[in-house]
């Protein structure tokens, strides 16, 4: 802080607000000695304090104003403490709201080097499961840790390792020098997650002066086996490829500190037991080892890999327990019935009105799907096994950077990777287990961003109630995007384009827009709608079924007087009041949930015609579906009501047509049937 003479220091010492400011204090201190401390929280004492600093801080000010004034010699060095006084009082605010959270990065014991590390990244708090195991980390416990995706499970022991490995109790046992054997091993299921954590040990290791690698299949066996050879701090990489390593005498488990395994759910489900078994049987010593275990779930053989290779005096820290919710609770979960047909159609719409400008990912079942689907995206790219692991990490590093903002994945997507801004994730049908709900929802909404995660689905074959119930998800049931809702999203974009448009045109063109706001008969605001809908590649917008999300298809109710217990006996109602060809054109008949109706689709020129039909028969209802009711799942038809009827084939590609006359949409109609991939799924393929 700037100097000041001993004159102006006693004036201000002495001056009427100095005075005002100290009766202030005595009166604060007063009704604080009066106040029940039991009815008063720390947080309100704080905030008097903090007001009570900014009126000091206004205070100082005034006065300095006023002396600076009569004063012009001490102009310089008042306006510079003045300055310095608002800055030092907002640097002591920021350290009180720092002091207020428990999880405060200066509540731990982190040395200076990662301190500063951290808050370069913008981390000044630590997550919740990274709180609660550090110390016992720290402390040299064995220790099993469970939190919903996206909440920070790698830092959890990354921090803990290094402190531990630097300044902590395996300081005094590791080794340094050329050649050394590794003091830590990390396993991971996928090269993306591997990749991924060894980032993190770079950056905080290497503010620790500790060194990494990663090996993982798909990559040269070289430059791995070189970085061993040399001497590494700590190894990270995929079981197969670590395997390989250890069998060819690259990596010496002998002064092994630390063993952890990552997303060790999905190494189960990927096949790998017999390879973790086989690493962490490895270590002939396990009372000097600590073995740190971290899911999102906790499925049997998990719970079976804590009990044989950690100690029995393993901590637990579970922050999921028994909650009903699984998921992410920073994601807005939505389900949208569509058929395999018309998901290139819809998902394009899902991405102007849910993504908010940010990233998303799309996860199908097929490597071929993605492939497809990546090709009719604008700007996409696929993601999945068959790729170059080479290719694979550039299409990462682009996706992270924001070269393209559309992801088309298999499953290899659905962990670990933490990605910023992925504000929307799109399952094109529901996957085959509750975890890989989960995992892939969890690719948005990460350290307490929010998101939003879609999954299609066709309600006679796919059962996401299951997932509901098990996940602990509430979904929301919508419908594919109406044109008013496409039309607002797209809207705003191109006025926004319309209006950095610079001036300088309006001259050369005001005489054709003149001309045209003449003759066409339109308004000025009419012309302007159709204007931007052009900008943005709508020249027509069709409608959309309920019930599959096709074009030019509407969803019917149909009711006969009694319960329709079969698909079969909804049609045989249809037949009695229709003709064979038009019945046959029924596509994706559906039940009701209370067994009284039945609904489905048909072409948007036939719908006179059906409604119409009703007037045959006695007790027939037929009726437009203006919101789609609850519909009887997979489970339920099987369970309750037997087979499926006629054995109708799924959504077949039956609409025809583009969605938009020469818009943006129209490459999706034309490439559908190229593939196997947009077809029904009753040839074999899905998505």
């Amino acid at each position: 802080m700037p100097s000041i003479s001993l004159t102006n220091t006693t004036t201000a010492t002495n001056s009427p607000d100095s005075k005002k400011e100290k009766k202030m204090k005595k009166k604060v201190a007063l009704e604080s000695q009066e106040t029940d401390p039991m009815m008063v929280s720390i947080k309100k004492e704080k905030k008097k304090e903090k007001e009570k600093k900014k009126r000091k801080a206004v205070e100082f000010d005034d006065d300095e104003e006023e002396r600076s004034e009569t004063s012009s010699e001490l102009c310089e060095p008042v306006n510079l403490k003045k300055k310095s006084k608002k800055a030092k009082v907002e640097e002591e605010e920021e350290e009180e709201v720092k002091a207020e959270d428990p999880n405060a990065v200066t509540r731990f014991r982190i040395s200076e080097p990662l301190r500063e590390t951290l808050k370069k990244r913008g981390i000044e708090a630590l997550f919740p499961i990274q709180a609660r195991t550090f110390e016992d980390i720290l402390n040299g416990g064995d220790l099993v840790g469970r939190a919903r995706t996206g909440q920070g499970k790698t830092l959890a022991f990354v921090l803990p390792i290094l402190e531990s490995l630097v300044n902590g109790p395996a300081k005094a046992s590791r080794k340094t020098g050329y050649g050394r054997p590794p003091s830590v091993l990390v396993l991971l299921p996928t090269r993306e997650l591997a990749t991924q954590v060894f980032d993190d040990f770079k950056v905080y290791g290497g503010a620790m002066g500790l060194n990494s690698c990663c090996v993982y299949g798909g990559a040269s066996y070289q430059p791995q086996e070189f970085a061993l050879k040399r001497g590494v701090d700590v190894v990270v990489g995929t079981p197969g490829r670590i395997k390989d390593h250890i069998e060819k005498g690259n990596i010496d488990l002998s002064l092994l500190k630390f063993r952890v395994l990552d997303e060790a759910d999905e190494m189960l489900r990927m096949g790998f037991v017999e390879d973790v078994e086989l690493i962490l049987g490895k270590v002939k010593d396990v009372n000097k080892v600590q073995t740190l275990l971290f899911s999102a779930t906790l499925p049997d053989w998990v719970k079976q890999i804590s009990s044989k290779f950690l100690k029995p005096t393993k901590k637990t820290i579970d922050l999921v327990g028994n909650e009903k919710m699984k998921a992410s609770t920073n994601v807005r979960h939505i389900v949208l019935p569509c058929s395999t047909s018309a998901i290139p159609q819809v998902i394009p719409d899902i991405i102007r009105c849910y993504a908010s400008g940010g990233r998303t990912i799309i996860f199908t079942e097929k490597r071929e799907s993605a492939n497809e689907l990546s090709g009719l995206l604008p700007g996409a790219r696929a993601l999945h096994g068959e790729i170059q692991q080479s290719q694979r990490e550039v299409t990462l590093s682009g996706f992270r950077s924001g070269k393209f903002l559309t992801l088309v994945a298999t499953n290899v997507a659905a962990r670990g990777l933490d990605i910023n801004d992925v504000q929307l994730i799109i399952q094109c049908e529901p996957p085959k287990d509750v975890e890989a709900y989960i995992h892939r929802s969890g690719r948005t909404g990460r350290a307490g961003n929010s998101g939003v995660a879609v999954m299609l689905y066709d309600p006679r074959r796919s059962n996401i109630s299951k997932i509901q119930r098990e996940s602990g998800v509430k979904f929301e049931h919508i419908t594919a995007p109406k044109a008013e809702d496409i039309a607002k999203a797209v809207g705003v974009e191109a006025a926004e384009t319309i209006i950095q448009v610079s001036d300088s045109v309006i001259p050369a063109f005001k005489s054709a827009a003149e001309d045209l706001l003449n003759t066409s008969g339109l308004s000025a605001v009419e012309l302007l709608a159709k204007a931007i809908a052009k900008a943005t590649g709508y020249t027509e917008i069709k409608s959309r079924s309920l019930l599959s999300s096709m074009e030019n298809h509407v969803t019917l109710l149909l009711e006969s007087g009694k319960p329709i217990y079969t698909p079969s006996f909804a049609f045989s109602v249809l037949r009695r009041i229709l003709p064979e060809d038009k019945v046959e054109s029924v596509t994706g008949m559906t039940l009701t949930t209370d067994g009284n109706g039945a609904v489905f689709d048909v072409k948007k020129e036939d719908v006179d015609t059906f409604l119409a039909a009703q007037e045959n028969a006695a007790g027939v209802n037929i009726e437009v579906v203006k919101t789609l009711p609850s519909l009887q799942e997979k489970e339920q038809q099987r369970g309750r009501f037997g087979g499926g009827g006629r054995g109708r084939g799924g959504f077949g590609d039956r609409s025809g047509g583009n969605r938009f006359s020469g818009g943006r949409g129209g490459g999706f109609s034309d490439r559908r049937n190229s593939s196997g991939g947009f077809k029904g799924r009753n040839n074999g393929n899905k998505w």
